[in-house]
C-alpha cells in the first residue's frame, strides 16, 4: 500500500504566513520607520549641522560682546567709536576728502 500524498496542512501555511509577514514589517520599520535607521542618520546629520550652526552664532555673539565691551562707559576704544560713526552716521572731518 502506498500512502497517499497530502497537502501541506492549511494551519502550517497560514503560519508561515503569518511570521513571514510580521518579519517583513518589523525589518521595514527597522529602516524606515520613526525610529528606523534611515531616521536616525537624518537626525544625526541635523545634529551636526545645528552645532556647526552653534558654534558660529557662539563666535558672533563673543564678537559683539568684545564690541559692546570696547564702546562701554569702562572701557571706551576710541578708534572704534571713530569708525563707527564713520560708517553708521557717515561723518567725516573736515580736513578730509570723501570718494564716492
Amino acid at each position: 500500500m502506498n500512502p497517499a500524498k497530502r497537502p501541506p496542512a492549511f494551519g502550517a501555511i497560514m503560519f508561515f504566513a503569518v511570521v513571514f509577514g510580521l518579519g517583513t514589517y518589523f525589518t521595514f520599520a527597522s529602516v524606515q520607520g520613526d525610529f528606523g535607521l534611515f531616521r536616525r542618520i537624518q537626525i544625526e546629520a541635523d545634529l551636526r549641522d545645528l552645532r556647526d550652526e552653534k558654534d558660529g552664532l557662539t563666535t558672533e555673539v563673543a564678537a559683539l560682546r568684545n564690541k559692546t565691551r570696547r564702546l562701554s562707559d569702562d572701557y571706551l576704544d576710541l578708534d572704534l567709536l571713530d569708525e563707527q560713526a564713520r560708517d553708521v552716521l557717515g561723518l567725516a572731518r573736515g580736513d578730509e576728502v570723501v570718494i564716492r
